[in-house]
């Protein structure tokens, strides 16, 4: 910016995770090795001229000769962007979790390469031409629908964010995660493509009195099973083939999978194979056993699917490092089960005080959004926050309020607030604020 004293970040080592992730003890925050690199820019005279050492190596000769065939691949540069497991939750390589590298991505769109992951049993891989989808229960015309059928229904595209319920979860045992990969990512958003689910319960002819839920089954070795109300089912929820413009990938759930938009993404079942209309819940194992709140009175809070309104900086954000004092842009997602996001709110004194950040278009239903604010950073230490409202008036909690009402002992749907304090030299960590 025109006047002020640009500063770097520089990014976080995210091929690894603290010991305090895999023993639960204690936390542990390793530097970034991997500088940003550098603005360089001259004025004046000196600007007409150019010297020879200031020209790189790959200005001197011609390229490598261009591919134009093949699927095309990002620069080797990029290598350290993936997704990561945590070797503290996935110890069976079937049942798995990876989570979408958020700090370095920009706009809302996740690319497909990177959308996180959450195996049961592994990853089938389904032959689309023997696939089949089962429509029946209470319908009058069961349906038995290959591919091609249903690709030849009314299609609609749509941006949708997708988020575990357990995005978050290890925060509840204050286990502080270094970084936003491992704290807020297992959650994507991309453009989907597909059918809507009401298309193809009208063309079954479902029973609009007695169905009230629809089972969705998935073809992986779990056959994992998830119970939908109706009036989900009738309003946004899709049966989808495609992602981000081409066809969904294997883990996503080529060549068919279910989306239910602002729903814990357990419910969007992949490798969709059979869709059920019943007049109750099925308390399948999924939603009987795990994906549930266990509240401070020892009760369980069952069906609880809606992913409250949430937010988090991403930039800067836990391992990175702030080289110099001077202009930062803090920057972050936020996103609401419930509909849109309205504001939020960025603080840089851990609560106390709060300014209001720039929604960038596209804000979209049930979908990430991305907010922006200026921060001059004077090199005082600092604990960077925010705070989301959606469109309903819900307002993102503190963890402390949180906890008043849902106790400590739960793993699912954790939508605190997330803080990281700014070290005096520059560090960033997560910290939970007393």
């Amino acid at each position: 910016m025109k006047g002020v004293n640009a500063a770097r970040v520089i990014a976080a080592p995210e091929d690894h995770l603290p010991e305090a992730l895999l023993r639960l003890q204690r936390r542990n925050f390793l530097r970034g090795s991997v500088a940003a690199s550098a603005l360089v820019a001259s004025t004046g005279a000196a600007a007409q001229t150019t010297s020879a050492a200031l020209v790189p190596p790959w200005t001197r000769s011609l390229g490598a000769p261009v591919v134009t065939t093949g699927y095309g691949m990002p620069s080797k540069h990029e290598a350290n962007v993936q997704r990561r497991q945590s070797p503290g939750l996935t110890p069976q390589p079937q049942a798995s979790i990876s989570f979408t590298p958020l700090q370095n991505l920009f706009g809302i769109i996740t690319p497909s390469g990177v959308h996180f992951e959450r195996h049961h049993s592994g990853m089938p891989e389904v032959d689309p031409q023997q696939h089949r989808l089962m429509i029946h229960g209470l319908v009058k015309r069961p349906l038995m629908l290959t591919m091609d059928d249903v690709m030849r229904f009314p299609s609609v595209s749509r941006i949708h964010f997708i988020e575990c319920g357990a995005n978050g979860g290890m925060e509840w045992a204050n286990v502080a995660v270094p970084t936003v990969q491992y704290t807020h990512g297992m959650i994507a958003c991309s453009e989907f493509t597909g059918v809507l689910l009401s298309t193809l319960l009208d063309e079954a002819g479902f029973d609009r009195a007695k169905g009230k839920f629809v089972l969705a089954e998935g073809a992986d070795g779990s056959a994992l099973t998830r119970t939908i109300p109706m009036e989900f089912a009738l309003a946004d929820v899709m049966v989808v083939y495609g992602q981000n413009g081409e066809m969904l990938r294997p883990e996503n759930g080529y060549p068919l999978r279910l989306l239910v938009p602002g729903v814990q993404g357990v419910s969007s079942v992949k490798w969709l194979r059979r869709l059920e209309v019943g007049d109750k819940p099925w308390n399948t194992r999924e939603e009987s056993l795990h994906y549930i709140d266990l509240l401070p009175d020892g009760m369980h809070r069952q069906y609880s699917g809606v992913q409250e309104v949430k937010s988090v900086i991403t930039m800067p954000s836990g391992g990175q490092r702030l080289v110099g004092k001077g202009y930062f842009e803090i920057t972050g997602l936020a996103w609401s089960g419930r509909g849109r996001v309205k504001r939020v709110d960025v603080s840089v004194d851990g609560g106390r005080n709060w300014q209001t950040a720039r929604l960038q278009e596209p804000v979209l239903t049930k979908a990430l959004s991305r907010f922006r604010i200026d921060w001059n950073w004077d090199g005082a230490p600092a604990l960077l926050q925010s705070r989301a409202v959606d469109e309903t008036g819900h307002v993102q909690p503190n963890i402390h309020q949180l906890r008043a009402v849902r106790g400590v002992r739960s793993i699912y749907h954790n939508n605190a607030v997330q803080t990281w304090r700014v070290q005096p030299d520059g560090e960033v960590w997560n910290v939970q604020v007393a």
